[in-house]
């Protein structure tokens, strides 16, 4: 028979364990604006996330590959635009949009809208038809977003091999994608914006367009990023660094703008209005999607 003592500290116990699984916030940090942190662009207008009548969408479908990285089969999402084609003649460049720690495959669906924002610049013509892969980029077999989701940080470096070898291989395969780094972006929010830098300018033959949005700790140092500052501005086509102006992770954004400028590599610094918080991050990809395979 359990006693009122064993009890309590029954419910205590698990109420430990439960706070333990829940997501940690962003860092803390003291957010300092210099005059370089400010809007490049406009906000969105209103209504650029909200599902319209009347016009052409696009699809989502998800996929499974092999991974040789991790030793199992994965998942993702890949949209393709309205009036997709597989005709010999038709094909399309591709964005690998990544995700948060505490996300899977289908958080920029959940939270962002993806599809919506990129139906809605499709119905106004302005942006470039493109695949756009949505994967998950916590390279390990139990990859799903369960218990504590900052154990499973390790397994975001791991992705790097899984996107390299094993998922831009596939997608190759089964989509009408156009080669070349010209025709390749990656970008992310949270942890999938360091991931984009990291990866994006680690492997600048494979990617000419890279986007970070409020990029997490595990974005590297500033001069490890870009090892050779004369060699990036020649293989770059565009690279956008964001962040929310009360967003506790700023300073990881503010460091590197501040490493480009300083090395004349160009690039676009955007400090939106908000927290780290998809508000930012949809109005980055709207810009984003804008700007790139132009």
């Amino acid at each position: 028979m359990k006693t009122p003592t064993t009890s309590i500290a029954l419910l205590l116990l698990a109420a430990s364990v439960a706070l333990a699984q829940q997501p940690r916030p962003p860092r803390q940090g003291r957010i300092e604006l210099g005059p370089d942190d400010k809007a490049a662009v406009e906000a969105a207008p209103k209504g650029f996330d909200q599902k319209r009548d009347g016009i052409e969408r696009g699809k989502i479908e998800t996929v499974e590959y092999e991974s040789t990285t991790v030793g199992t089969r994965r998942k993702a999402l890949v949209y393709t635009p309205p009036r997709f084609s597989t005709d010999a003649d038709a094909t399309y460049p591709v964005l690998y949009l990544l995700h948060g720690i505490g996300g899977d495959e289908n958080e920029w669906r959940r939270g962002g809208r993806a599809e919506v924002v990129l139906d809605n610049l499709y119905a106004d013509e302005l942006a470039v038809p493109m695949i756009v892969v949505l994967p998950n980029g916590r390279a390990q077999k139990n990859d799903r977003a369960e218990g504590d989701v900052f154990r499973s940080a390790p397994a975001f470096a791991r992705f790097e091999q899984d996107l390299l070898k094993d998922l831009i291989p596939f997608i190759e395969s089964k989509y009408p994608v156009k080669s070349g780094a010209e025709n390749r972006a990656i970008a992310g929010l949270s942890m999938g914006g360091g991931q984009s830098l990291n990866f994006g300018l680690g492997h600048l033959d494979t990617f000419a367009w890279v986007g970070a949005f409020s990029a997490a700790p595990n974005t590297k140092a500033p001069e490890r990023l870009i090892a050779d500052p004369a060699e990036a501005p020649m293989k770059l086509k565009l690279l956008w660094i964001s962040c929310g102006d009360q967003d506790n992770l700023i300073r990881i954004s503010q460091g590197v703008h501040r490493y480009l400028k300083e090395k004349e590599v160009p690039h676009i610094w955007h400090v939106d209005s908000g927290r780290h918080e998809f508000s930012v991050w949809k109005n980055d990809l709207y810009h984003f999607a804008q700007k790139i395979f132009r």
